[in-house]
């Protein structure tokens, strides 16, 4: 009998079109894991904790899918897997009851962007994001007006149909480490593209190219003057709290 499986992944998403299958390319994160599932005699499809763009990272992205008995060595599973995949690694792999669903049973999601205010070198360019030099203090203002529920009906990428744009953001903020600027959302659940167009959002508040009432206005959803998307490259999915 087939029981079901949670596992931990991280992944490179610069080599892939994003992590949902589609039918265009099969280039996906989806995609190749299930390949290497098919392999492995396992035919399930994987269910994802939330869907990320071309070029967007994970650190702690979860998925689910079923495994027949004869894989009940999890150890080896995830072993095998790694040695198969490539820009794609399985961290953990844990049985989980049927009623176990990575996106529905979800209760936080954590995203973290990574960006620097000189160009990133070669070896860092497809995982470190750029903007040029910022007002700490107003980046700051403008990632607290995120927190709370708010419909980001105007934070969303065009043509995205979803049952409601009503999220709540538990927590925005900002650290520096090191020569990286990083911001961080935790939230219920996140829309597509709604982490990028918060952070270009943001900065442009704080490049003193948006004033933090345009900021609001568009968040209130009275005027829409931004639709642009941060860079992909400095994205991470990192945790999934159940």
């Amino acid at each position: 009998m087939e029981r079901r499986v949670k596992a931990v992944i991280a992944y490179d998403g610069g080599y892939f079109k994003g992590f949902q299958k589609q039918k265009s390319t099969t280039n996906t994160i989806t995609g190749e894991i299930e390949k290497a599932l098919n392999s492995l005699g396992i035919k399930d499809s994987i269910r994802g904790s939330g869907r990320t763009d071309a070029g967007v990272h994970a650190t702690g992205q979860v998925i689910d899918f079923n495994i027949p008995p004869f894989w009940s060595d999890l150890s080896k599973l995830k072993r095998v897997l790694n040695q198969k995949l490539k820009y794609i690694h399985f961290k953990h792999i844990s049985f989980v009851s049927d009623d176990f669903h990575s996106r529905f049973s979800a209760k936080k999601r954590l995203y973290r962007y990574i960006f620097k205010t000189k160009k990133p070198s070669i070896f860092e360019q497809n995982h470190i994001s750029y903007y040029p030099p910022f007002k700490k203090e107003l980046l700051i203002k403008a990632l607290k007006c995120f927190e709370g529920e708010h419909d980001f009906s105007n934070f969303i990428k065009t043509g995205s149909v979803t049952d409601t744009n009503i999220r709540t953001i538990y927590r925005a903020y900002y650290r520096e480490y090191k020569k990286c600027h990083i911001i961080y959302f935790e939230a219920n659940g996140f829309l597509r593209s709604q982490v990028r167009m918060m952070i270009e959002g943001a900065m442009r508040v704080a490049l003193d190219d948006w004033s933090l009432e345009e900021l609001k206005r568009q968040l209130k959803n009275e005027k829409k003057s931004m639709s642009k998307p941060a860079p992909p490259m400095g994205l991470y999915l990192a945790r999934v709290i159940y």
